[in-house]
């Protein structure tokens, strides 16, 4: 899928959408893509004459990255995919600008509306970041409560 397709099931849109193109594999995996152009928002202050992606931004990469897993639960735009945790993440390098990353998602566990997945970073074959996540997938206009 590329940006215009994936707009169909994210509800992020520029400057938050940060995948360029994903395919779900054959074998029930994700595979995502984004290229880090240099003019992004998120370089501007980290940091002047040094950008880097910051770990955030990749953990955000990672989970857009996976969208093509929850297509048939996310295509009617009535609901929206948020956070609910981060475990065992770890930066190994760095993410700069002229990067393509490469994003690898898997599921874990799944009971809708929560989903725990594994995900692995890289740019040229190096891992850069992985990590696992969670979100819920909730209807638009509901609040999670902390």
């Amino acid at each position: 899928m590329n940006r215009e397709e994936l707009k169909k099931i994210l509800p992020h849109r520029e400057p938050m959408l940060l995948v360029d193109e994903a395919y779900l594999n054959e074998d029930g995996t994700a595979t995502g893509y984004y290229n880090v152009r240099g003019d992004e928002y998120f370089l501007q202050g980290h940091f002047p004459g040094n950008p880097i992606v910051p770990g955030v931004i990749q953990c955000e990469i990672m989970a857009q990255s996976a969208c093509v897993l929850f297509a048939d639960k996310m295509a009617n735009g009535r609901v929206i995919p948020v956070y609910t945790g981060l475990d065992k993440v770890r930066f190994r390098n760095m993410v700069k600008p002229g990067d393509r990353i490469r994003v690898d998602t898997k599921v874990i566990r799944s009971f809708h509306p929560m989903y725990v997945l594994h995900g692995e970073l890289t740019v040229d074959g190096k891992k850069c970041m992985s990590g696992d996540f969670s979100f819920a997938i909730t209807e638009v206009g509901e609040r999670e409560e902390a």
